[in-house]
């Protein structure tokens, strides 16, 4: 028997998330049946959209029950298999949750997914070259439709979802501006990933502020937007779109204890003729090969650069998870357990 430690989600947060909402545990894996793997972990996947499914709220996913692992995605290798697509030593990338070892039923769709490590490491396929680079991709691709010359902006955007959507989007020739939070992480915008401006939102944190700040970086108007974060950050994109704009909602982090996050002015969506579509990058499998293929080569080829933030150890997931939902990681967060 291999001794497994969990984090599991003890009681549910009332406002803002704490570190005494989880509980860690240790048990032993079970034996395996046929058709199922055992994967031990190297990296967990830590995500903005975990805090939603802490509530008992109706949300685009189902709550996370209490008593049990943390879901989130995971990468790691096979270390034993009865089913005979995977072999001891395969690094694949699944979703284990918070937890050092994951008893998976292989033959389950999308269950775990094989990956090649030569020219992307093992931790890029929870990031660029994984949910959040797909996630990218089709709010861009499928939603916002960019034609080239077209300008483009982005929330949260030097975390592992708004760095993806920059290098898709200079890929198509689109002027890309981000709006990040300090001046390190604009500067990474501009000098690593190539975004024509960024926008530091811990200098301009009210609407009108805002709203100067991308008139000066969107002398044309905005014609697509990424939408991670909403509040009045939307509020000022909505004042200086294009007729015709596409807004793609990815994520609502400044709601996501629970307060509602109104809108100032939304007739501006009808007179400017504008699409706003909501979507979840799992109900759209069918786009994941195409997208991870450009990805993986944007990577490769040094046009996407990713930064990673990362934890030590299983222990380390709650604070960290807590620090990723005040913008105090810089790229990705990993949660790095052998």
């Amino acid at each position: 028997m291999t001794q497994n430690t969990q984090i599991l989600l003890d009681n549910r947060p009332v406002g803002e998330a704490t570190v005494g909402n989880f509980k860690a545990v240790t048990t032993d894996t079970p034996a395996l049946q046929d058709g199922q793997v055992l994967v031990r972990h190297h990296f967990l996947s830590l995500d903005p959209y975990m805090r939603g499914r802490m509530n008992d709220s109706k949300s685009y996913a189902a709550s996370q029950p209490l008593g049990e692992v943390m879901i989130g995605g995971t990468a790691g290798e096979v270390v034993e298999s009865r089913h005979p697509k995977y072999q001891p030593g395969d690094l694949v990338v699944g979703m284990g949750g918070w937890q050092q070892y994951s008893v998976v039923n292989a033959a389950d769709p999308g269950a775990l997914r094989k990956v090649d490590t030569t020219h992307v490491p093992l931790s890029h396929h929870l990031g660029a070259v994984g949910m959040p680079g797909v996630t990218a991709w089709y709010g861009l691709v499928k939603i916002i439709e960019p034609k080239a010359g077209e300008t483009m902006v982005v929330s949260a955007a030097s975390g592992a979802v708004g760095s993806a959507f920059g290098a898709l989007a200079k890929a198509r020739g689109c002027r890309v501006v981000g709006i990040a939070g300090g001046p390190d992480k604009c500067r990474y915008l501009t000098d690593e990933l190539g975004f024509d401006a960024a926008i530091d939102h811990r200098a301009h944190p009210d609407l009108k502020s805002m709203s100067q700040a991308l008139k000066a970086a969107c002398p044309n108007g905005i014609d697509g937007y990424f939408e991670n974060v909403g509040g009045h950050i939307l509020d000022a994109v909505l004042l200086r779109a294009n007729a015709f704009a596409r807004i793609a909602v990815c994520g609502m982090i400044a709601g996501y204890d629970g307060a509602p996050l109104p809108l100032q002015n939304p007739a501006l969506i009808l007179v400017n003729r504008m699409k706003v579509q909501g979507f979840i990058v799992s109900e759209h499998m069918e786009v994941w090969p195409e997208a991870l293929k450009e990805l993986g080569t944007l990577v490769g080829t040094g046009k996407l650069r990713p930064r990673e933030s990362v934890a030590q150890g299983i222990e380390s997931a709650p604070e960290a998870f807590l620090g990723l939902l005040k913008g105090k990681n810089f790229g990705k967060q990993l949660v790095k357990l052998i």
